[in-house]
């Protein structure tokens, strides 16, 4: 009667508590993001980055008012997106190397004085050159906040897929309406004020809010490291002693789908842009292509925040496919809609048929830019993600430019033919992705799913 009693005791002293179960986060999602970054941080980079998205239209219309050419004002918006495409990846690659602190102290006042050396340039008289030369500055310099700001959220989310994923859509909706609120804060400002004074506060939002950013405790999340490559995870036949540096050209084969699908994109978005443009001014209202390709933007911003809620097991790949083919279905849409439109001047079917398109284009970014994060080599993530954005400028460049020379040479209608192209290239680089690079996981990356 008295032995039972003591054996339990005993077995009861003697046994080790079984161990608790890990903390959950007090938040999932995007309730997690500020718990993560500090309620500051969401803010800042996004105050950071609007002046970027001044700066495109800002020139356009400064140099167009100041010299009287639009010509020279299309040049010096060119020369801009080209110093973007060329100083974007180099801001990347220091990055990595030094940290995003340093070259975000250095590229701000960089940027502030090349602004200011662009208004004046051209107020000067047949400074033609010095024009050309302070947009490209201007935008090689220009802080790239929005893939810096990924790469933070990379580092800081690294164990959490769900609140990278969330991340990842609130960097998507952010830039959707920074580029939505942008060109609109210069409209108003150069129409109550001037493009100069547009510019201006474009400069001052870079000096400040620029510096906010790069002085913003989460920079120091991303720690610099010389980067390398792991013996397991070169590609067969590639000769290495041990360990070497991931060079640009191994960077570029490792993102190449994600590139072409970003320059799909930008495409997409150029070519728009052209075709709404045209289709607007034969209709005798152009200044409503602003506001009708807008609609493209806020629907766009609702779906990315979308994303999060997303099954997990609907892998990275299935979704680039499903989504890329509803972005054809909505630009087919819009071929139609503007050959409607050509016949009755109405522009209610495009209008529609914009907003149908902007609801496919937020959950394609969120991907790619997703996907660009899981392929990156470690310590390459930064370099990975301005490259990614690049290839966005240039495919804009090339959208905007193709689709004007084709509504300019064959009709309003074929411009709307270049968005119908880019979507369906989008369709072939989500078919062709394969799974990342094996043998290393990308910066930021653990836990996170592969693409297939």
């Amino acid at each position: 009667m008295t032995t039972t009693p003591a054996r339990a005791e005993s077995r009861a002293r003697t046994t080790p508590p079984l161990p608790e179960p890990p903390a959950a986060p007090a938040r999932t999602g995007y309730g997690r993001l500020p718990q993560l970054a500090g309620r500051a941080f969401l803010p800042v980079a996004f105050l950071a980055r609007l002046p970027f998205s001044m700066l495109t239209i800002g020139t356009l219309l400064l140099v167009s008012s100041t010299t009287g050419s639009v010509a020279l004002g299309g040049l010096a918006s060119a020369a801009t997106a080209l110093g973007t495409a060329l100083g974007g990846p180099t801001q990347g690659a220091l990055a990595d190397r030094v940290g995003q602190r340093r070259v975000l102290l250095v590229a701000v006042p960089v940027a502030t004085l090349a602004v200011l050396g662009l208004v004046l340039a051209a107020s000067a008289p047949g400074a033609t050159t010095a024009v050309l030369a302070a947009a490209a500055v201007t935008g090689a310099s220009a802080p790239q906040v929005g893939p810096l700001a990924r790469v933070r959220w990379l580092r800081l989310a690294a164990d959490e897929p769900r609140t990278v994923e969330a991340a990842m859509s609130y960097e998507s909706t952010a830039d959707e309406v920074s580029f939505v609120l942008g060109p609109a804060l210069v409209g108003v400002l150069a129409s109550t004020g001037s493009p100069q004074v547009a510019v201006l506060v474009a400069a001052s939002g870079i000096a400040v809010f620029g510096t906010a950013f790069a002085l913003h405790p989460t920079a120091r999340a991303v720690v610099p490291r010389a980067s390398v490559v792991p013996d397991d995870a070169l590609h067969p036949g590639e000769a290495a002693p041990g360990r070497r540096s991931v060079g640009i050209a191994t960077l570029v084969r490792r993102e190449a789908v994600v590139l072409v699908g970003m320059l799909a994109m930008g495409l997409l978005f150029g070519g728009t842009q052209a075709a709404l443009t045209a289709l607007t001014r034969d209709a005798g209202a152009p200044g409503s292509a602003g506001l009708v390709y807008a609609v493209m933007g806020v629907g766009s911003a609702v779906t990315a925040l979308s994303v999060v809620a997303l099954p997990r097991h609907w892998g990275l790949r299935s979704r680039w496919i499903t989504f890329a083919a509803g972005l054809v279905a909505g630009t087919v849409a819009l071929v139609v809609s503007a050959a409607l439109a050509a016949a009755s001047g109405s522009l209610t079917a495009v209008v529609v048929a914009v907003a149908a398109t902007g609801l496919f284009v937020g959950p394609v970014m969120v991907t790619v830019f997703t996907v660009a994060g899981d392929r990156a080599p470690a310590g390459r993530t930064a370099s990975a993600m301005t490259l990614v954005a690049s290839a966005n400028v240039v495919g804009v460049a090339i959208g905007a430019s193709g689709g004007g020379a084709l509504a300019d040479a064959v009709s309003t209608t074929a411009a709307f033919a270049l968005p119908v192209v880019a979507a369906v290239l989008l369709v072939v680089t989500g078919v062709s992705l394969t799974s990342r690079p094996q043998g290393e996981r990308g910066a930021g990356d653990a836990g996170g799913e592969r693409v297939v």
